[in-house]
């Protein structure tokens, strides 16, 4: 069974996701970076994630319904949530759903870096 290095990230915001992976790779993680839940969907490489961090809000697709057609299908990884609209119904829909972290644009590093190293048994 390959080693699960790499935390997927799918939001639809190029700055973001540059700016994701730029503080994930200072931290020692690989990434690999989606632009919309199809992008995902199709990449056939999940089995190569440890972690994914989905944005809430996909140019009108729900991440919070992409992890939960995940789930369905057998993919059971941690997520952890990025939303820039915070709202209870999206805590309550991620809540349901498991995920280790739901944080809300702008956040500190730290609290997108330190649940993914507690993940990956690399915490300090």
């Amino acid at each position: 069974m390959p080693t699960r290095r790499s935390v997927f990230v799918v939001d639809d915001d190029p700055s973001m996701r540059m700016g994701i992976k730029r503080l994930l790779r200072v931290h020692g993680f690989h990434s690999r970076l989606f632009e919309s839940a199809d992008a995902l969907l199709a990449c056939g490489d999940l089995d190569k994630a440890f972690c994914l961090i989905l944005d809430v809000n996909l140019n009108g697709e729900s991440g919070i319904d992409l992890y939960g057609r995940l789930t369905d299908s057998g993919v059971s990884l941690p997520v952890i949530y990025i939303t820039g609209n915070d709202s209870e119904a999206y805590r309550a829909g991620a809540s349901a759903l498991g995920c280790i972290a739901y944080l809300t644009k702008p956040f500190v590093a730290s609290a997108l870096i330190e649940p993914i190293q507690r993940l990956h048994g690399t915490a300090a």
